[in-house]
Formats: C-alpha cells, structure tokens, sequence
C-alpha cells in the first residue's frame, strides 16, 4: 500500500523532546517562558522587518472592513494593537499561554484599548466561540505551533462568518538558492545563539527553526486551507519568500 503523506511534518517537532508533555502543553510551557522577552526578541531578530509583515496582514484585514476580528495565537496582543489602530472593531485574543496574554493586557491597558480588545485565554484547537461569530480571523506565526493543524484551521472556519476573511501570517522558505542558505545558516545557528542568551531559554529559538522547516508553505498550505473547508487560498510570498501571507473566505 502507498503511504500517504503526512499533512503537516511540524506536528512531530517539539521544543522539548526528552518532556512528556504533549505538543500543545510544551507550546504553551516555552511562550510562558520566554513571555518577558518575547517582543524585544521579535523585533530584534527579525531586524524590525517583521512590523512590516504585520502591517501588509493587517492591510488585509481593514480592506473587508470588518465589525469582529479574532485573533487566534494572538501572544502579547501585536497584531490586535495593530488592527486596533488601522480600523474601528472589535478584536478578541485568543491564546493558551498566559504569561502572553498578560503582558497582551499591560499593553492594551496602557494604550486604553479596553474597550476594543478583550484577550481570552483558550484552546485554538476547540475554540470557546459560537459558529459565525467573527467576521474576519487572523494569526500570526501560530498555526505552525498547532498540535493537530486541521483541528485548528477548522475551528477556524466554523467560528468565522460565511465570505469572512482568514488571514495568516507565516514563516516559509526562500525560493532563491543563495537567498535560502543565507536564511537557512542565520535561523539555525545565529537565531537560536541570541534568543538564548536573551530568553534563558535554550529550547525554544531552535524549535523555531526546526518548526519552519517542518511546516508545509505556498500551494501545499493553500490545499490544506481547502480541504478544511475555505474558499479561494491564496499565498502571497513577502522578502524572498522568507514569510508569507496567506488569505482565504469562507
């Protein structure tokens, strides 16, 4: 018999693989670590670029002029803050590290977005959500982290309004020979240096990398959005394929 194969190789990589914990609770377990350091180290080693892959996700989203954004794996509440900002709505975070989430509250309260973002902390693989309750459903560099990837992207969809608009945010792999060895050496060995003398945390940058290695990116991903029940997916590669946007309705 053929073997089939595997839909997401990421579901085997683990930030730790001498724990016992599930994926999902490691996950969780090494966000809540590195909470404290966890913006700092975005923008430092992303060399600020990653604002800007924010800003194009985020231009997605405003241009159906949503009423009710959820944003699944929303961390410290950047691309909440950020949607906030661009466009009149309500946002709800959603997370299952809760250091996250805190430091998410300290920064929404310090720019008095109460009122417009509330974060939640919840499974985005059995989300606590009514079906069609958002308009728009956004994540940034948090399905790789899913344990069981359809599980996610079909809550996903369930909870978003028929012709809403999915937008994610993701790591992916250069198409340029020179390009993806330069990318390659500096997430595998430079990377995972400085996020551990920054973060304490000697799993967690190296996982990182082995991650975006795993993750299926551009037309496999779009097929899986497909067959978790989205319309029209779309890859949309940013600075050398290094991330990507991908978009999908309902």
């Amino acid at each position: 018999m053929q073997q089939v194969p595997e839909i997401n190789p990421a579901a085997k990589v683990l930030p730790d693989n001498a724990s016992n914990l599930s994926k999902k609770a490691q996950v969780a377990e090494m966000f809540n670590n590195i909470a404290g350091r966890y913006d700092f180290l975005n923008h430092f080693l992303s060399m600020g670029i990653d604002k800007g892959w924010r800003k194009k996700a985020i231009a997605e989203i405003v241009k159906t002029n949503p009423k009710t954004v959820l944003d699944v794996a929303t961390g410290t509440g950047d691309m909440a803050i950020a949607v906030a900002a661009a466009h009149s709505c309500r946002i709800t975070g959603l997370d299952i590290a809760d250091q996250m989430l805190e430091i998410g509250r300290t920064k929404i309260n310090a720019r008095n977005l109460q009122q417009q973002i509330s974060m939640q902390a919840g499974d985005s693989e059995a989300m606590p959500f009514k079906d069609s309750e958002f308009d728009a459903v956004m994540c940034a560099y948090g399905v790789r982290n899913f344990e069981n990837l359809e599980a996610g992207l079909k809550e996903m969809c369930r909870v978003m309004r028929p012709g809403g608009k999915l937008v994610i945010l993701e790591f992916s792999h250069p198409s340029s020979i020179p390009v993806r060895i330069g990318y390659k050496f500096y997430c595998r060995f430079i990377m995972p240096t400085i996020g551990k003398w920054f973060s304490k945390n000697k799993h967690a940058y190296s996982y990182l990398y082995e991650s975006v290695e795993a993750f299926p990116y551009g037309q496999r991903f779009c097929t899986i959005l497909s067959s978790c029940g989205f319309r029209k997916a779309k890859a949309n590669p940013l600075t050398f394929g290094t991330t990507t946007i991908y978009t999908a309705t309902k």
